[in-house]
This record gives structure tokens, sequence and C-alpha cells, in this order.
């Protein structure tokens, strides 16, 4: 999907190192392990990602450090794109006819950000006519990937506009927050 966008392959795999794990800081040698690819090649896209400043350096002892600037202007934006590029996002969007007839699925931004939920909130919400058990199925393999449990809710069209109109706390916390569309669009969702 973003080999079109980013034509550099080992920038795309440092790139999708550091967006799918956003705390991760890694050194040189690791960096060229997790991705596979050769020394020369990471060392040069890791300054030209440093020098863009997407990507902070800094040295302890003997070794060079590099984490994610989450100050750099573009961050929500590539994070946005990275979390549409996870098996989760790939999951649903390659299985969506078996779904149902979905109309909307959407991914909050805390998901991206492995930010904790409360009990009642949810990280993917899913509008339409969905097969429970197909999402469930994603929802397993998915949590198997990522190692904690992903909180979602279905509800229909109908139910989605009752709840907007009754000020329904739950789903207006949902809609507030910044999130990633992976079916439909978020002004439709919304309005």
């Amino acid at each position: 999907m973003l080999d079109k966008l980013i034509p550099s392959k080992v920038r795309r795999k440092i790139l999708s190192l550091f967006y799918h794990q956003i705390d991760g800081v890694y050194y040189l040698r690791e960096i060229v392990r997790k991705t596979d690819e050769e020394v020369n090649a990471v060392k040069r896209e890791l300054d030209i990602l440093f020098n863009a400043k997407v990507l902070l350096r800094e040295r302890r002892t003997n070794k060079v450090f590099y984490s994610l600037n989450k100050n750099y202007t573009l961050f929500d934006e590539l994070l946005r794109i990275h979390t549409k590029d996870t098996k989760l996002a790939k999951l649903i969007i390659e299985n969506q006819s078996m779904l149902g007839k979905v109309k909307f699925v959407a991914i909050s931004m805390k998901f991206s950000k492995k930010i904790s939920i409360k009990e009642d909130e949810i990280y993917i919400l899913f509008v339409g006519v969905i097969v429970i058990p197909e999402v469930e199925a994603i929802m397993t393999a998915a949590r198997r990937e990522f190692g904690w449990d992903i909180n979602f809710t279905v509800m229909t069209e109908d139910e989605l506009s009752f709840r907007k109109k009754n000020n329904d706390p739950f789903i207006w916390k949902f809609l507030k927050y910044p999130k990633i569309m992976l079916v439909g669009q978020e002004s439709e969702l919304i309005k």
C-alpha cells in the first residue's frame, strides 16, 4: 500500500517498525535485525528520517538510539496511515464482504497510540448489518498479534442514529475522539 508513496523499501520498513511500536526505542543493529536490511542502507534512511525530524536520536554510552518524534508535524497523519497497514486493519478490509453490509468501521486513535481505555470505552466501532461471528474471528486473530483485548462494538445505522440523537455518552465519547476510518467517511459517521 505504501510502496507507491514511499519508494524506499528500507524507509518503509523503518517507518513501519516505529509506527507499529510508537514507544519503541531502537539502536542501529537492532533496527537492522528487525528490518532484515543492510546496515548501510538502514543508516542512510535513519539519517534521512532524523534530518526530516521524523525520528529523534540520542547517544547513550557507545550506542545511538532512535525513537519517534511525537512532536513531528505529520506524526498523527503518519500514525493514521500506518494504522491502516496493521494486521487488524488489513483483516477488516480484506474480509469486509464477509462482515455483512458494512457502512462504517472506525478505529480510535487511542488504539494506535496504545492508550488504555476504560471498561465503558471501545477501540473500534462497526456500523451496518454486521455478521458478529466474523468480526469476533478477526478480533481473535488480532489479539494474538497485539497481545491485548481490542474492545469493539457493533451496531446498526438506526441504533447509531438513535444513540446520537439521544446524546448517548458511550457513542459520543468515541465519536469526539480522533479516529481512523477503515470504511466510510468520518463526516458521514458524525453527522
